[in-house]
């Protein structure tokens, strides 16, 4: 182990103690901020590789990654102190160890993402990172400032590589009403699961950087009824675009064993102010209808883009609540048009609760670059706009959940992805295994 990893070693356990001391030296007139405390460790191991079938010549491709790597994630969330106004402090101590790679199979300048790489695309021994917010509660209303982890479908904190992603700014939760939870914020920087830095600059998954500087939302989600729901939002990334969105969930048993499932997700996307990612408007949707007998689901989804360009959302977030956005591809090129199904299983019922298994196969086409503005054109070899380009995905995942003993709540979770595509996109076979094990320290 060198010198760095040592000390960072070192900073994630000082961070991880310090955040135990803070709650133990509270005075009895702060029980609530004592009692409601929490303090977890998740160990979490992961192993991704990804096969671009085309080489270097597949888009934006570079071959063969492939990475192993370990991550000790520390989150400390105190209650409130008593009062009609409550305080209190979120702090997180995140730490990402490389086990094996190499040069040539870490996937820099990618969306592989798994470690940080230096400018010769070696990755990193390690990495870090240690923030936190200052919280205040007010009646039903919690206000947050800090780094913070925000879970809305226009502006969504990522969880899929080795440590997750997080944006610094103002983020408000309100559940005064029963069914409604609003929620706004204002973030003026993000930090890629791969950065240290809490102060990246914003980041498009298919736009790129973009000197926007901040973005702010507001909405709404609402029960309906035991079994229909609502959600409302909108956001603006600073003179880039404007994003509306329109979600439903509608699940109504029609007998002890069935039950029918059915769903609608609508984005609006607007350029907005200085349009530093060009002129553009689309409209993008998608509809699900399934059925659930007993251990077995089957869903049959359908997502239309209607606009010209790339429908685009912060790299590596989760900001994207469409139902064939899934392992690889979004489906979500200009035109494109997409079906999937998907099948899943529950093993409970079969006598082994914890495991499941899921697969799903999606097919896009119809995506046409023609009239594609400067950020989102994508060209062939001889310089013109694609037209007419296909793909399809094929994802299998198998997740067990240990139920009890010494190690219950681990989970090992193995996900395999193969995709093909016309000229706008890879071909791409891709494992990825992940191990988790939460601890919960206070």
């Amino acid at each position: 182990m060198n010198r760095r990893t040592r000390f960072s070693l070192a900073a994630f356990t000082a961070a991880a103690g310090f955040s135990s001391v803070v709650g133990a030296a509270q005075t009895d007139e702060q029980q609530g901020f004592i009692e409601g405390s929490q303090l977890t460790l998740l160990n979490r191991n992961f192993y991704f590789n990804r096969d671009d079938r085309n080489g270097a010549h597949a888009p934006g491709g570079a071959g063969y990654s492939e990475a192993w790597a370990h991550a000790l994630i520390a989150r400390f969330e105190s209650g409130f102190t008593q009062g009609t106004v409550g305080v209190g402090v979120d702090a997180f101590a995140m730490l990402g160890l490389k086990l094996d790679t190499g040069g040539g199979r870490n996937g820099a300048r990618s969306s592989f993402d798994v470690l940080p790489v230096d400018s010769d695309g070696n990755a990193r021994d390690d990495y870090s990172k240690v923030g936190g917010a200052l919280k205040a509660r007010v009646f039903d209303t919690v206000i947050k400032v800090g780094d913070v982890f925000p879970t809305t479908p226009v502006v969504s904190y990522g969880d899929s590589r080795l440590l997750p992603e997080s944006f610094r700014g103002v983020t408000l939760a309100n559940t005064s009403v029963d069914g409604l939870t609003l929620q706004g914020g204002r973030l003026h920087a993000m930090s890629q699961p791969v950065s240290s830095n809490l102060r990246d600059n914003f980041v498009t998954f298919y736009g790129g950087p973009v000197n926007a500087p901040w973005v702010g939302y507001v909405g709404g989600d609402y029960q309906l009824t035991e079994h229909a729901s609502v959600s409302l939002y909108t956001s603006r990334l600073k003179d880039a675009w404007n994003q509306h969105y329109l979600g439903t969930a509608f699940s109504y048993p029609l007998s002890n064993d069935l039950t029918l499932l059915a769903g609608f997700n609508y984005y609006r996307a607007v350029d907005e102010g200085k349009q530093l990612l060009g002129e553009f408007t689309n409209d993008i949707w998608s509809g699900k209808l399934g059925l659930r007998f007993g251990a077995h689901t089957l869903a049959l989804t359908h997502q239309r883009n209607n606009g010209d360009d790339d429908f685009d959302y912060l790299r590596q977030s989760d900001s994207i609540y469409l139902d064939n956005s899934i392992q690889y591809s979004d489906f979500n090129s200009p035109g494109e048009r997409s079906w999937m199904v998907r099948y899943d299983l529950d093993m409970a019922s079969y006598g082994v609760p914890g495991l499941s298994f899921m697969t799903r196969y999606g097919k896009g086409t119809d995506a046409d670059y023609a009239n594609a503005n400067s950020v989102y054109m994508r060209r062939d070899a001889d310089g013109n706009p694609l037209t007419d380009q296909k793909r399809w995905e094929r994802d299998i995942e198998v997740k067990y959940v240990v139920q009890s003993g010494s190690l219950k709540d681990l989970s090992l979770r193995v996900r395999q992805a193969t995709t093909r595509a016309t000229q706008f996109e890879s071909d791409l076979d891709e494992t990825r295994v992940i191990v988790e094990y939460p601890l919960s320290l206070l």
